[in-house]
């Protein structure tokens, strides 16, 4: 838990009144009743320690991934899996983007490690280019971080330029890690993964979770792939051996059956994001584009506060280097979800 320290994302329902959350870019359409259906059925067992090798999840895992089950590890959550990987690689210094997803640098930091960012452009959408490729050639790192799709930003890493930066990551014995947690809500994600290149390529850590895809946040289970058994081992002893709980594998399961559910949550997301970024451009705020279930946001600073007041709850992007207070990230909800947050922005325009 944290103590005594301000919580850097979103999600925050607590000691608050919140009627309507749009800072956690978890499924839209929530939870599947299977696994819901799975965390009852586990709770019978509650009594007994949960499987330290979690091995009908992880068999599970490997045919859904199409992937030896020697390549997966699971955890608490993704955050867990960032820690640990940290822990056991303990890199002296690192690459990620910004702006990027905050818990990379969080980890990196807390095992003493030093961070350098590479700047994206508000300019070109915050893509990335192959401007890249020289300034990763040219560094002392370690490790390099990459968010794909990038979170805040939506934006996705082209194919070709992630082939590159890969075989120079091999080449320069750079570890990368690539965060792929939300490819399953992207726009043709599934085909963006690197996960059939980690036979090939040790130094390539993937990281994947529950949390987004499922509406299952609350329960805390990731995983990651990964072929070099000596890193995922050298994880392994960073937790204590019961870090997934008997509920979480069970739900993880039956997640991995809702091929469907995914299906239809992608096509809710393709149509409403969409209609979202027309509505938001059309109050005048710029909007980055994104093939993510969320929508980066450039207003007035003032503009998360006035929406906390009408029960609405954003994520700031304050703490995210190069951004600032002006920026908010907003999940793609269902429409009524959505014409609520126009509603309400357009309210405050109204005030001036």
């Amino acid at each position: 838990m944290l103590y005594q320290t301000e919580n850097p994302h979103g999600g925050d329902l607590y000691g608050r009144a919140v009627s309507l959350d749009f800072s956690a870019n978890t499924n839209p359409l929530g939870t599947p009743p299977a696994v819901m259906g799975a965390v009852v059925d586990a709770a019978r067992l509650l009594n007994q320690y949960p499987d330290p090798y979690c091995r009908e999840l992880v068999a599970a895992l490997a045919a859904f991934e199409g992937v030896p089950e020697s390549y997966i590890l699971c955890g608490c959550g993704a955050a867990e899996l960032i820690f640990s990987f940290c822990a056991a690689v303990k890199p002296c210094r690192a690459l990620e983007l910004a702006p990027t997803f905050s818990e990379y640098a969080t980890a990196l930091e807390a095992m003493g490690c030093g961070v350098d960012r590479y700047p994206l452009s508000e300019a070109n959408g915050f893509v990335l280019t192959e401007a890249f490729l020289p300034f990763l050639d040219k560094g002392p790192w370690d490790a390099a971080f990459l968010c794909n799709p990038n979170n805040p930003t939506g934006q996705t890493i082209p194919p070709a330029l992630l082939e590159e930066i890969l075989a120079l990551c091999h080449r320069k014995g750079i570890r990368l890690f690539v965060d792929e947690c939300f490819l399953d809500l992207t726009d043709g994600g599934r085909d963006l993964s690197l996960k059939g290149r980690l036979a090939d390529h040790p130094e390539l850590f993937l990281l994947k979770a529950f949390t987004k895809s499922y509406g299952m946040a609350g329960l805390r289970l990731g995983y990651c792939l990964s072929g070099d058994s000596d890193l995922l081992r050298a994880m392994g002893r960073t937790v204590q051996p019961w870090n997934v709980s008997l509920p979480a594998q069970a739900a993880g399961v039956a997640a991995l059956g809702e091929t469907a559910f995914l299906e239809r949550t992608r096509a809710v997301i393709h149509e409403e994001r969409a209609w979202l970024r027309r509505e938001l451009e059309a109050l005048g705020l710029w909007v980055c584009p994104s093939q993510a279930n969320y929508l980066l946001i450039r207003g007035r600073e003032d503009l998360w506060e006035k929406l906390l007041v009408r029960g609405i709850l954003a994520r700031s992007c304050a703490n995210y280097h190069g951004l600032g207070p002006q920026w908010l990230r907003l999940a793609v909800k269902r429409h009524e979800e959505n014409r609520a947050l126009i509603a309400a922005l357009t309210d405050i325009g109204k005030e001036g």
